[in-house]
Order: structure tokens, then C-alpha cells, then sequence
């Protein structure tokens, strides 16, 4: 028993603070819709907005047009399907693309399900740049920090060199902020509604890389993750209770 809690130890600690995270994003989450229901944050939305507008430019418009599209629903879908194949003829990596799906997949639908809640009406409407519906929160900061994260996460696991990785990260981490960005610059959303696709985006993957850190190491463990679990948390408590006696 002794063994099986130092083999849970890691991956229970890491699966506590994991969701102690996502639990600290959904109560920003929470808070920032609270603050937009109520119009609180309007001007903060319009100091940002008038900033964009003032470096606005007819070269800057074709660019932030180009970058926008890299978080439109075609352009991740088409990435997908590469993504889908290379896990697959590269690893046979069945749970990464079990999980990449449940988490782009399910992004979508989490966007869908949060704008129909909140039904906050755009700054603009342009479908020329996939600018209708609802607007809060971004789907294309949601989405594209779902899926540029997840790839993130496989550099992060892959062999390569160190530096590719941090180049990698580094240039997903700023794509990700100007396709965000592309959606205040282009009218299609408030400052607020790509913050908040962020922060959900963030609890989304990050309970979606837990869920698949946990099935990937109970596959190439003998030890039963839930009874092994419980008594670690069991031996911690009890652990902590003995030594506060003694202080």
C-alpha cells in the first residue's frame, strides 16, 4: 500500500492542482460575467477599443483579417484533421487524439452554450469576418486557445530540443493573443468578450489535459488510480493530522 501511494503521489498532487487552477479560472470567469451583465466594464472595453482604432491602418486591417482567419472554424478544422492524422501515423497515439477531439470538439460547443446563455449583442456585425451572433464570450479566442494550447501541450510531451519547444510555445502563445486581438481590431468583439473567451478556454483544456494525463497514466500503471488515490489522500490527512498534534 505504501508503494502504490508513492506512485500516486505525483499524478494526485498534479491532478489537485490542476483543478485547483481550472477552479480559480471559473470563479474569474464568473466574476467578469457578473461585471458585464451588469455594465461595469464598459469603460474598460472602450479605453481598449479607442486604442485599436487609433493605430488603425489599411495595411494593419489586411493583416489582422489574415490572422483572424488562423481561429476561424474552417481554418481549425482543416488543422484538425492534420493534427488527427500525425498522432495517429506518428504515435498511434489514441488517447492524445481521443482527448484533442473532446477538447476542440467540445470548445465549440461550450462557445455555443455560453453565448446563448449570456446573449450579449457585438460592437458590429460583419460576416466577412465571421462577426454574427452573440458575442460574449469570443469563440475564436476560446477556440484558438483550445486547440494552439493542445498543440502546446504536445511539443511540451514530444523529444524534441528544448529551444524548438520554447520556440514553439512562444510562437503559439503570440498567435494565440493576436487572434485575439484581431477580434477587438476588426469591430467583431468587446475587449471583455475575448478576456473571457480566454479564461474559458483555459479551464476548458485544462480540464480536458488532466483528464487525459490521468487515462494515459492509468494505462501504463498497475496501480488502480481510485482506490490508490484515496488512500493517498487518506495517508496525507491522517499525516497532517499527527503532526499538527505534536506541534
Amino acid at each position: 500500500m505504501e508503494e502504490e501511494n508513492k506512485k500516486v503521489g505525483l499524478p494526485a498532487l498534479i491532478l489537485l492542482i490542476g483543478l485547483g487552477i481550472a477552479s480559480v479560472f471559473i470563479w474569474l470567469f464568473a466574476e467578469l460575467a457578473e461585471e458585464v451583465l451588469e455594465n461595469e466594464l464598459r469603460n474598460f472595453d472602450n479605453s481598449i477599443i479607442g486604442f485599436f482604432e487609433r493605430i488603425e491602418t489599411s495595411t494593419l486591417d489586411l493583416i489582422y483579417i489574415g490572422i483572424t482567419e488562423l481561429g476561424s472554424v474552417w481554418f481549425l478544422t482543416t488543422l484538425s484533421v492534420v493534427v488527427i492524422l500525425w498522432l495517429w501515423f506518428k504515435d498511434k497515439d489514441k488517447w492524445g487524439i481521443l482527448f484533442f477531439v473532446i477538447a476542440v470538439g467540445g470548445s465549440g460547443l461550450l462557445t455555443w452554450l455560453l453565448k446563448q446563455f449570456y446573449g450579449r449583442g457585438r460592437p458590429s456585425i460583419n460576416e466577412d469576418i465571421d462577426a454574427i451572433g452573440f458575442s460574449f464570450p469570443s469563440g475564436h479566442s476560446l477556440g484558438s486557445l483550445v486547440f494552439y494550447g493542445f498543440l502546446a501541450y504536445l511539443f511540451v510531451r514530444s523529444t524534441q530540443k528544448r529551444g524548438v519547444k520554447y520556440l514553439a510555445l512562444t510562437v503559439l502563445g503570440i498567435l494565440i493573443i493576436l487572434i485575439g486581438t484581431s477580434r477587438i481590431y476588426l469591430g467583431a468583439h468587446f475587449p471583455s468578450d475575448v478576456l473571457a473567451g480566454f479564461i474559458a478556454g483555459t479551464v476548458w483544456l485544462i480540464l480536458c489535459l488532466l483528464a487525459l494525463e490521468w487515462v494515459q497514466w492509468q494505462s501504463n500503471s498497475n496501480v488502480r488510480p481510485v482506490r490508490a488515490l484515496r488512500s493517498f489522500l487518506a495517508s496525507t490527512y491522517k499525516s497532517g493530522k499527527q503532526k499538527i498534534r505534536r506541534s
